[in-house]
């Protein structure tokens, strides 16, 4: 057996059997959470904070007709930024309408993703804000989910221009609420309110988002969708699904889960592309929970901030941001390293690699910058990659060069061995120690290869900055497989390809991991086949079986493979080359083909 294949066997066994022992040994963390009791879930000295469905939607999981009229004819104020467009419902104040201008929901669609929607539309999903009443406060003291505010100044949320509701209870207490957008996607809340009662009053600020029924998602096992929150420097993550296992609220009868932070944290939801975050100011205390409201089928993320003591003529206000928009990576990392978020770029889901997949995004989104164009920055990223790489590299391809050397040897050794495997293996290692030879050094560069390979799958599968970033020609999302298929000849004939999930799309291959199993193909010819019989098959095989594999896989990953097995093949001949061993490619093509012909006679 060629030592070079056995050295490839061993590697992949060893890589896979590295990944399965890291599972195994080091499963993610999750934080510990307390036990929730009836005497704290959701409150903090009485205050409670209403649900979603409070005046939204009765116990049968409908919204009545008329509420749901309601909701929609409620007097709005727009949101028109240079990246939103919506508006704010004055009905409990709610932002429940939010488009993203710069994102269409498909390549070249006029219609961009919608990311909040009103109660009434499919999936309703917004934020709320309001105060919850203490110990001695009538809960009508207090504004709702279904209280209508007035505008008390500005009347367009923009960059520059802020604007003001406000509500007057009627009892001596004035509500006020001042809304502020950035540039990203970054909304400022003031809540505040006035006390002209002839008693100080307790009451606890709050802001809540929910979803109305379960979205849909992308369903993969490398992607978390659902509750992500930080609490004090520790990242949850929580599938919809485990959301109604969670212990009953006595507070709610519903299934929730709560943390006391101290200080730092952040609560919502995250998509594949897009999120919402509730952002209390950094530094203080709140209570983040998540909740399911099984009756209406509604998810909740909220945070209850600490009761505020209002004294007579006195006014409370507490600030909050909210983020609702893309997960664009710079502006993510502003908002942690400027904006003093703890944490805010872990809202990407950087998996369990991250001290590769944040690097690697890192370095790539600034390639891009500098090129402008990020198929050419994923072969640039390739090539400096296998340039870090490139002292392993070269140690393997000169150790490998060398064993070809000792071949001859190693056939006498065999011969002269018969069958006794241990005299054999006896010699090989002898002959290696006296060549000072390392058989296992083919070995890590394949084992380094394999967690930077999965670690640039998922970052082009969950970054939004690969989503309809084009390279060139017919490759216009790099987040997608090659649109290209040899079924019409690569667009020559008048008809579609299948569509995903066909049994048809597997064979509907397109130019890129084509070269892909070209370029595996060609990268084996720099040796000759093996001798041993299965070896010679599954190396025959192994290039267009990755073809059908990495098919249907991202064309920016399928690009990066044939990067590196080009890079790999130039650097592999070369170093042979400068160790006297002079690879025959078209001899050994040559020498496949006559024999396939041979065999085929």
């Amino acid at each position: 057996m060629d030592d070079q294949n056995k050295n490839l066997i061993l590697a992949t066994a060893l890589s896979f059997l590295v990944i399965l022992v890291w599972f195994v040994l080091f499963p993610p963390e999750e934080p510990v959470v307390d036990p929730i009791t009836a005497e704290t879930a959701q409150s903090i000295d009485g205050a409670t904070v209403p649900t979603a469905d409070t005046g939204i939607a009765p116990t049968t999981g409908e919204a009545e007709p008329e509420q749901e009229a309601e909701a929609s004819d409620a007097p709005r104020i727009a949101i028109e930024t240079e990246k939103l467009s919506g508006s704010i419902s004055l009905l409990g104040g709610r932002l429940d309408d939010l488009s993203l201008k710069d994102y269409p929901i498909e390549l070249d669609a006029e219609e961009v993703v919608r990311l909040l929607s009103p109660v009434g539309t499919d999936n309703a999903y917004y934020a709320l804000y309001g105060w919850a009443a203490a110990q001695g406060v009538a809960a009508d003291a207090v504004p709702g989910p279904n209280t209508l505010w007035t505008v008390e100044s500005g009347d367009t949320l923009n960059t520059s221009d802020a604007v003001t509701l406000a509500w007057d209870n009627g009892a001596g207490l004035t509500f006020r609420r001042e809304i502020s957008v950035d540039e990203d996607y970054m909304f400022n809340i003031t809540q505040s309110v006035e006390n002209t009662t002839s008693t100080e009053v307790a009451l606890a600020p709050y802001g809540f988002i929910a979803r109305h029924g379960e979205p849909d998602t992308v369903g993969f096992f490398i992607l978390h969708e659902g509750v992500v929150r930080m609490s004090d420097g520790e990242l949850q993550e929580i599938d919809y699904n485990d959301m109604p296992d969670f212990d009953i609220d006595a507070r709610r009868g519903a299934p929730a889960e709560s943390i006391d932070v101290t200080e730092n944290g952040w609560v919502g939801f995250t998509d594949k592309y897009w999120m919402t975050n509730i952002v209390p100011t950094q530094g203080s205390a709140f209570k983040s929970s998540a909740i399911y409201n099984p009756r209406n089928d509604i998810y909740q993320t909220e945070a209850l901030m600490p009761t505020q003591t209002v004294a007579v003529g006195a006014t409370a206000a507490v600030s909050t941001q909210l983020f609702a928009g893309a997960k664009e990576w710079e502006a993510i990392r502003n908002y942690q390293n400027d904006g003093g978020i703890d944490g805010f770029l872990d809202s990407i889901d950087w998996g369990w690699f991250f001290f590769l997949t944040k690097p690697i995004f890192a370095l790539l989104h600034w390639l891009n910058g500098v090129i402008g164009n990020m198929g050419w920055s994923i072969i640039v990223l390739t090539l400096i990659i296998k340039a870090i790489l490139l002292p392993l590299a070269y140690k393997s391809y000169v150790s490998m060069a060398r064993m070809k050397e000792l071949q001859p040897e190693m056939e006498k050794l065999k011969e002269a061995s018969g069958d006794d495997r241990q005299k054999l293996q006896q010699g090989m290692m002898k002959l290696y120690k006296d060549n000072k030879v390392n058989p296992a050094s083919g070995c890590v560069p394949i084992l380094l290869q394999i967690p930077i390979f999965f670690s640039l799958y998922k970052v082009i599968f969950v970054t939004i900055e690969l989503r309809h970033a084009e390279w060139m020609g017919w490759i216009r999302d790099l987040s997608a497989p090659d649109p290209s298929s040899i079924l019409n000849l690569f667009g020559l004939l008048p008809f579609n390809t299948p569509e995903s999930g066909s049994l048809l799309f597997i064979l509907s291959l397109g130019v890129l991991p084509i070269i892909l199993g070209i370029s595996m193909w060609m990268q084996q010819k720099l040796n000759p086949a093996p001798t041993d019989p299965t070896q010679k098959m599954i190396f025959a095989w192994m290039p267009w079986v990755f073809m059908f594999m990495l098919g249907s896989f991202a064309s920016g990953l399928v690009l990066y493979w044939i990067a590196n097995n080009t890079i790999t093949f130039t650097q592999q001949y070369l170093i042979m080359r400068s160790q006297g061993v002079k690879p025959d490619v078209f001899g050994n093509i040559r020498a496949s083909l006559s024999r396939k012909k041979t065999d085929a006679e």
